[in-house]
């Protein structure tokens, strides 16, 4: 009678030829480093052939691990694959959405009923964090980044550049006849403190301290409310603020809008491109963002 197969140990053994270290290969299990080295040993044993050389920065595949590493990685990626399929084949399918508070606070959730009408079948989670989500090991299928499109191993779709405008409470409007006045008012920033320097150098204001003091935020969304509660003037991003200065909680200051470095981006992974869950939530974002 044939052996069954050591999935589990195969499964060890692709993870850490992929990533090139037991560590790395444990999380993305969600086991621990000694169950993934167990897994390993016992392969080797029935194998009666050595798979891994160590090496100071990690575990390198030896020629004969490397000549059957292919294609054990393609035959669980096609299991994978046949899973979803399985998956999707229920009565209702959930994509998990990863972005900011303040792309899904002002952009995403109001547009979000259009694709539920469109694709009733398929659930939207949304989470927000600030923080860079793993794709591979936090079970989230798209991720709406704000960033510069460097996402190495990830399949990315450029969605759309958001223009930067100066915005203030309407309670403290401040009188300015051009950009340069902006520097004798309290200024608000985004974690990285990059935006008010490159804004005031795209119109010709010169180099200057003042561009980089005041208080600093981590999302968008915050700094809209600072700015809104008559903190100082915020460079944020246009259709984040559109709403607050639809409904008089802030006015733009000035009419210099200016390119913001970063866009939004549809992020997955690769073998999750093409479920059809995945594309039809891509379709229905390009087509929004191209509105």
């Amino acid at each position: 009678m044939t052996k069954p197969l050591p999935l589990l140990a195969l499964r060890a053994f692709v993870e850490v030829g992929q990533r090139g270290s037991i560590k790395a290969a444990a999380l993305a299990l969600h086991v621990t480093s000694g169950a993934v080295s167990q897994q390993i040993r016992l392969l080797e044993e029935r194998t009666g052939t050595t798979l891994f050389i160590r090496e100071r920065h990690g575990l390198r595949l030896t020629e004969a691990g490397a000549s059957v590493h292919p294609d054990l990685l393609e035959a669980f990626g096609q299991m994978e694959r046949a899973v979803d399929r399985l998956v999707e084949t229920g009565a209702r399918q959930t994509l998990t959405v990863s972005t900011v508070a303040s792309f899904a606070a002002s952009w995403l959730v109001p547009r979000l009923g259009r694709f539920t009408r469109r694709h009733p079948g398929i659930e939207v989670r949304v989470e927000t964090t600030s923080a860079l989500v793993d794709l591979w090991r936090d079970r989230v299928d798209v991720a709406l980044r704000h960033g510069l499109g460097h996402y190495p191993g990830l399949h990315t779709t450029r969605l759309m550049a958001p223009v930067l405008v100066p915005v203030a409470s309407p309670e403290r409007v401040p009188r300015l006849s051009g950009p340069k006045d902006c520097l004798d008012y309290p200024l608000l920033h985004g974690s990285d403190r990059a935006d008010w320097p490159l804004w005031l150098a795209a119109h010709g204001v010169a180099d200057d301290p003042r561009a980089e003091r005041g208080s600093s935020f981590d999302d968008d969304y915050l700094l809209i409310r600072a700015a809104a509660s008559g903190q100082g003037l915020a460079l944020v991003p246009r259709i984040h603020a559109q709403e607050e200065i639809a409904a008089g909680h802030l006015v733009q200051v000035l009419d210099k809008p200016w390119p913001a470095r970063f866009a939004y981006y549809f992020v997955t992974r690769p073998d999750a491109a093409e479920l059809p869950a995945v594309r039809a939530f891509r379709e229905w974002v390009m087509e929004e963002a191209g509105e």
